[in-house]
């Protein structure tokens, strides 16, 4: 049996003004349906671990959390190894109602940001507004970054993570990477 690896292996700790690391594997479970449903809600805090989210909100803490996706779909974060039964889980409470659930542990890879320009180095990248006043810690935005579609959310003042397709996850960490490089700083924020 093979053995699970995130995308680019842990890459990271790339230093510059702001450091950049793959966190490694993730378990994410993609959950749509009525939001408002209150099975929903309720098999979702317990595998998330923290409360629902409202909408554009990431609720994270310890590497497991929710974050609202769409009007009808939600990211479950959890360990890489809850993912599975997590899905298992989902099915059962939901069953007879209408939903779409799956793992989509292997097909993501999440990048963490670290250091007080870390709405500068999203900002050379996404379109999205990324300004104190527009995007505060625990709010999510689904944007792009250059070229590739990725969604991330503030934990702290200080600390971003991204999500991206495992696909472009290379693209993504070398875009971060040369955005954080110490000296390219342009003092925006």
């Amino acid at each position: 049996m093979s053995e699970a690896v995130s995308a680019l292996r842990g890459a990271g700790d790339a230093a510059g003004f702001v450091a950049v690391r793959e966190v490694g594997l993730r378990g994410m479970i993609s959950l749509r349906g009525d939001l408002a449903a209150s099975r929903l809600a309720d098999v979702a805090v317990q595998l998330g671990g923290v409360d629902f989210p409202q909408v554009g909100q990431a609720h994270v803490s310890g590497g497991r959390g929710l974050c609202w996706m769409s009007p009808d779909e939600l990211l479950i974060l959890t360990h890489y190894v809850d993912a599975g039964p997590g899905v298992a889980m989902i099915e059962a409470a939901l069953a007879g109602s209408h939903y779409l659930t799956a793992n989509v542990s292997d097909a993501r890879a999440v990048f963490r940001l670290e250091g007080a320009g870390v709405r500068e180095v999203l900002a050379k990248l996404t379109p999205a507004d990324v300004s104190v006043s527009a995007f505060k810690t625990g709010q999510i935005r689904r944007s792009r970054l250059a070229q590739a579609a990725a969604a991330f959310w503030m934990l702290d003042e200080e600390t971003v993570e991204v999500v991206c397709f495992r696909s472009v996850a290379g693209y993504v960490y070398g875009l971060l990477d040369s955005a954080a490089r110490a000296g390219s700083q342009v003092g925006y924020f």
